[in-house]
């Protein structure tokens, strides 16, 4: 038999047996007769925490003293296979161990199973021994706690421990990738949930859809019972559709409205969705995987953008009216054509000031103390005075009141106050109830009388407001200056501030 080996074996390449040796699972290490480490294994450093260089060419009780039973077993054992040549086991023994430094130091005291083979020389005498060992520590607590102390481990347990320890490194790796995985659930930046079942009980979510629906415990409970007003609106219906006909759904900004915090009324979000079967291995559709993402900012803005763009032509079309209307009506006042290029780009670089303000504020109104400011600014600051306080005006509003500002500015800088020294124009306002009342008032300047004839100015003045606001502006030519008053609503043309 042997000869037959030793043919097969010449014929056929040799494994490398230092490799075999190291990459054993299990403990293994070779004394020479003085018991002196010849060789160490990985998994022999690992257990022992300790490193092969540490090892090497050291007697075994100089780097693991024990004078104690434990140590007396060990040497006694090595003694016999030394001298009979024969194997020789170890069920149990206690053999403490001193941690390394990193871990405290001190010793610890551990349990170990041990086989010790003899490697004969050509003399047929032990010339090595080869000792396999086995940590069973945690066997021998367990037994201590179940049954009290005292006996070695039955036959089969080492075994035992072993496959165990080996399921453990299995199910480590495993668990580890699990964790991995579900990690990467938890955190995708979609919505995400499992249902499971015939009543699609909540089996798995993760954090983007607990945001959603408002961080509900739903584990475990159906959506009809989770999210009632869910059910309400038809999804439940959608979910029981995938599931019977094992087809996907998909949604598209589609309005959900979900009660996000206790008590509260339902808010609506617009989701992005999949409902997925979920096929079993028999083929049968065991549930609905939901994946999706929150779209409210993007739908909201979209909207937005529309409003804006409808808000931008309608705007437009009025501004193009409001200067068709202020050329029609500056030409037929204008004496000369000189007269009408001045009146007529006055008004235009007043409607131009308007929108700027608007623009600044995205169209959504402007201050009237801003308003104000920008037809008094170029004039000195003691020829007028501002009193009331903070009000905002509505975008129409702004418009409007923006060209009767200037209409009362250019006609004071020409004829009125603000064509001379020590002229000054009072504005205050105040609102009151659901009207804002704004009084002009003039002082100092040449002496006022009633026009001789109406022109545009006055006819803006008066109209302007009343035909886009529902206003009411009135001139009071008053021979110490003039006087206008103003009355906006609250509603459409200016915003209690």
């Amino acid at each position: 038999m042997r000869a037959e080996m030793e043919a097969v074996m010449a014929g056929a390449a040799m494994p490398d047996f230092a490799a075999l040796f190291g990459a054993l699972p299990s403990p293994h290490m070779v004394l020479d007769r003085e018991l002196n480490y010849i060789a160490v294994n990985q998994a022999y450093c690992t257990v022992l925490e300790r490193r092969a260089e540490d090892l090497l060419g050291r007697n075994l009780f100089d780097a693991f003293p024990n004078p104690g039973e434990g140590g007396g077993r060990l040497r006694a054992s090595f003694e016999r296979v030394l001298e009979t040549g024969q194997p020789d086991t170890i069920a149990l023994i206690p053999y403490p161990i001193e941690r390394p430094a990193s871990r405290g130091g001190g010793f610890e005291m551990r349990y170990w199973s041990a086989a010790h083979v003899p490697l004969l020389g050509p003399d047929g005498r032990t010339a090595f021994i080869v000792q396999n060992t086995v940590d069973v520590t945690e066997l021998q607590r367990l037994k201590t706690m179940a049954y009290g102390p005292g006996g070695e481990p039955a036959p089969g347990e080492k075994e035992l421990l072993l496959r165990a320890q080996e399921a453990e490194k299995v199910n480590l790796s495993l668990l580890q990738e699990t964790e991995g995985l579900r990690d990467l659930f938890m955190q995708a930046p979609g919505f995400i949930a499992v249902l499971a079942g015939p009543d699609l009980r909540f089996a798995l979510v993760n954090r983007a859809y607990q945001r959603l629906i408002g961080h509900r415990q739903v584990i475990g409970r159906s959506v009809a019972e989770a999210l009632p007003e869910v059910a309400a609106q038809g999804f439940v219906e959608l979910l029981q559709g995938v599931l019977n006909s094992g087809e996907p759904y998909i949604g598209q900004a589609l309005s959900v409205r979900l009660q996000r915090t206790v008590g509260a009324p339902l808010e609506e979000r617009f989701v992005d969705f999949i409902y997925q079967p979920i096929q079993a291995p028999d083929g049968k559709i065991s549930g609905v995987f939901v994946e999706g993402s929150d779209v409210t900012d993007r739908v909201l803005a979209e909207r937005q953008q529309k409003l804006l763009l409808d808000e931008l032509n309608h705007r437009v079309k009025n501004s193009l009216a409001t200067v068709q209307a202020i050329a029609h009506q500056t030409l037929r006042n204008a004496a000369t054509p000189s007269d009408f290029h001045e009146a007529f780009e006055s008004r235009l670089l007043a409607l131009a000031a308007t929108h700027d303000l608007l623009t600044a504020s995205s169209w959504r109104g402007a201050a009237l103390r801003d308003l104000l400011l920008a037809e008094l600014r170029p004039f000195a600051a003691e020829q007028y005075a501002l009193s009331g306080a903070e009000v905002e005006l509505t975008s129409a509003g702004t418009l409007a009141l923006g060209l009767v500002l200037h209409e009362l500015a250019t006609n004071a800088a020409k004829y009125g106050a603000l064509s001379k020294a020590g002229g000054r124009v009072d504005i205050s306002w105040r609102a009151d109830g659901d009207w804002l009342d704004l009084q002009w008032a003039e002082t100092g300047g040449p002496p006022v009388a009633p026009p001789t004839r109406r022109g545009f100015g006055s006819r803006l003045i008066e109209r302007s407001l009343k035909d886009q606001l529902g206003g009411v502006a009135r001139l009071d030519f008053d021979p110490a200056g003039l006087i206008c008053a103003i009355r906006l609503p609250l509603q459409t043309g200016a915003i209690r501030s």
